[in-house]
């Protein structure tokens, strides 16, 4: 009985082993391609133009991760169509983590509801890497306009007889759809006036143009503190540090408003997961560094690093969101 059981146990423990060693077998590969990655320039394309948000965001990490890796770090800015163009590049390139591109709620959570026929899917095309960070939109007026908060923006748009307008990006862009929930919410009807690009919408605002804008901190800021610009709220769930004194457009009297553009970096879809996983886990390391909280604080960004697993439950949930909003919205692109 006891050579029995010594010997039942001695093949039972050269079954595990094996089985153990086969695992490790199968797992090397994948951990040495993470090992030696990058071993070569790296380029990630952003779909929009510089200058922007996530333009800002994309060059701070990229310097980063050019310093962790030992390796050059190329920005591609691919602007166009609501960010479908640059996406789109992505989408078709090579699965080797040798092209990653960022992407933002816009690209990767409106655009399936804007677009009818995007050349990629959403959800399919890519494999999320990291959550890098997010961005309040601001409530802009020009200061001729005789309005001191958003109730008098209100009261003013509902008095008007010839109807207020708003400068955004381009149709579909979040700084639209972040006005367009302003309308529904604070029940006016501002008129869209959609532009190519925030620059250019901005230059309009501030020389009168028109009078109100949505768009991102980052972008407004400067012009906000000069005084060319005047805030009247911020998008998010909470003030901005950077604008104390400016109310969230919900405290302003706007209920249930809430807008909270998010930026970050996918790949396209079939990059090796060992290394999708160094990706994030080198980029959520940069979001820890002091420095870096320090330069996405003067650009009112707030870093917000996630597994990609919880990157990817981000962008389905918020497809879901804003596919629902931007139909009872209404909003088509032009």
């Amino acid at each position: 009985m006891n050579w029995t059981f010594r010997s039942t146990v001695r093949s039972a423990a050269t079954q595990i082993a094996t089985v153990l060693c086969c695992l490790a077998a199968v797992a090397l590969p994948g951990a040495a391609l993470a090992q030696a990655y990058p071993a070569k320039t790296v380029k990630i394309i952003v779909p929009f133009p510089p200058g922007g948000a996530i333009d800002t965001l994309a060059r701070i990490v990229g310097q980063q991760l050019s310093v962790v890796w030992g390796q050059p770090v190329v920005i591609d800015n691919r602007p166009g169509a609501g960010g479908t163009i640059g996406t789109d590049q992505l989408a078709r390139s090579t699965a080797d983590g040798y092209t990653l591109g960022w992407g933002a709620v816009s690209t990767h959570g409106m655009n399936a509801a804007l677009y009818k026929n995007l050349p990629y899917d959403t959800v399919k095309s890519f494999s999320p890497v990291a959550r890098v960070a997010v961005v309040p939109n601001v409530l802009v007026i020009n200061p001729a306009l005789q309005v001191q908060n958003v109730s008098d923006l209100v009261r003013i748009a509902h008095a008007q007889t010839q109807r207020l307008s708003y400068a955004s990006a381009g149709s579909g862009s979040t700084l639209h759809v972040s006005c367009e929930l302003f309308n529904q919410l604070a029940k006016v009807e501002m008129l869209h006036v959609p532009y190519k690009g925030s620059g250019p919408a901005l230059a309009d605002v501030m020389g009168g143009q028109v009078p109100v804008m949505c768009d991102s901190l980052t972008s407004a800021l400067p012009h906000i503190r000069s005084g060319k610009l005047r805030a009247l709220g911020v998008t998010g769930t909470s003030r901005s540090p950077l604008l104390p004194s400016t109310p969230t457009l919900a405290e302003a009297g706007v209920k249930d408003y809430e807008v909270i553009p998010w930026y970050g970096v996918f790949a396209p879809a079939g990059t090796p997961p060992a290394i999708v996983e160094k990706v994030n886990s080198d980029i959520n390391k940069i979001l820890e560094q002091t420095e870096i909280k320090a330069r996405f604080a003067l650009i009112g960004a707030e870093p917000v690093p996630a597994s990609p697993e919880q990157f990817a439950a981000q962008v389905r949930a918020d497809m879901i969101r804003w596919g629902k909003l931007i139909k009872e919205l209404a909003i088509t692109v032009e």
